[in-house]
């Protein structure tokens, strides 16, 4: 599937910034036609052979730089049921590293050079999204403690409770990234995402930008979900206890239920940046802008901040050497 513009037949993408549907060639907005067709080894608009990764389900041409989506990995069982749309570009994703990496004393100054740049890709990336009913049964022991003073002697209370709570907790859309090349735990750095601007599933937002249908099923991923939930569970508890001094956990049950679970593509910018024979990833929410990512560092700028600080605290003593003579 390729979206073409009815003015022009140029590849008509989706820009975050405007919301809508773009042709670059014209600049007519919301001018596209879906046209159908092609398979995973030719591209549906120039019939050049294309190489298609295992997961892929959108991607450009490099031949002829349109970009494809793949109808049967959108559809039937890879269909997903919501989707968030891009609401970051490019150009205000690279401001935003930009901005980051400026506040990084170390970082190399051509980290974002225009090279570099080139490796700077908007993927939407596969999710699941579960919902649970459940009950969080948790006992414990509470201490409170108490001190004062009577004349010269310090006394010490300390109080014992036993502290007992059962919440009904529901949790809606806890997501879980069903995509093998995103790290995991990048992934849920990545969060939160703004689940009220959710959207059901259009192909016409995935024109200009690369895809993964899931790589792992629901039930594989579950764990993960569950594990999130607990964990809110008890920081829902503990803020429920903060009057307490310390807290004895003697037990903590979490009953779930899922009731419900939906398969969601999420947007998020990859920037890959080579320095030194070594890969560094970057990535950036691509609705909330958050960003994830550690720079290298560069030796000479360590060096010349080095100096710089031998050479001020060596003046300081200089100084604190007269000051002192002069008295």
């Amino acid at each position: 599937m390729i979206f073409k513009c009815k003015n022009c037949g140029g590849n008509v993408v989706y820009d975050p910034s405007r919301g809508k549907m773009y042709c670059p060639h014209c600049e007519s907005e919301d001018s596209q036609d879906a046209v159908s067709g092609g398979s995973l080894t030719q591209c549906v608009n120039c019939g050049a052979p294309i190489e298609v990764q295992e997961y892929t389900s959108a991607c450009r041409c490099e031949h002829c730089g349109s970009y494809i989506v793949f109808d049967e990995r959108v559809e039937g069982v890879y269909e997903p049921r919501m989707m968030l749309p891009f609401r970051i570009g490019r150009e205000q994703a690279v401001a935003i590293l930009d901005k980051e990496f400026g506040r990084r004393t170390f970082a190399p100054s051509d980290f974002m050079s225009t090279k570099s740049l080139e490796k700077m890709t908007g993927v939407y990336v596969p999710f699941w999204l579960y919902d649970y009913k459940g009950c969080y049964d948790f006992v414990g022991e509470g201490t409170t403690v108490r001190s004062w003073r009577s004349g010269n002697t310090e006394y010490i209370e300390t109080s014992y409770y036993e502290v007992v709570r059962k919440m009904d907790v529901n949790f809606d859309k806890v997501p879980v990234d069903a995509s093998y090349a995103m790290e995991d735990r990048v992934m849920d750095l990545m969060e939160p995402y703004d689940y009220a601007a959710l959207q059901d599933f259009d192909p016409k937002y995935m024109s200009g930008f690369s895809g993964e249908i899931y790589n792992q099923e629901a039930p594989e991923l579950e764990d993960r979900a569950k594990a999130k939930a607990r964990s809110a569970s008890e920081e829902m508890m503990r803020s429920s206890c903060i009057q307490y001094s310390s807290m004895k956990v003697l037990r903590s049950d979490l009953d779930l239920q899922q009731s419900g679970v939906n398969y969601a593509l999420m947007p998020v910018w990859e920037y890959l940046y080579r320095y030194r024979d070594k890969t560094y990833r970057f990535h950036v929410n691509g609705q909330t802008g958050k960003t994830i990512g550690a720079t290298p560092v560069s030796k000479a700028k360590v060096l010349t901040y080095g100096a710089s600080v031998f050479a001020l605290v060596t003046a300081a003593c200089y100084l604190a050497i007269r000051f002192l003579e002069i008295l």
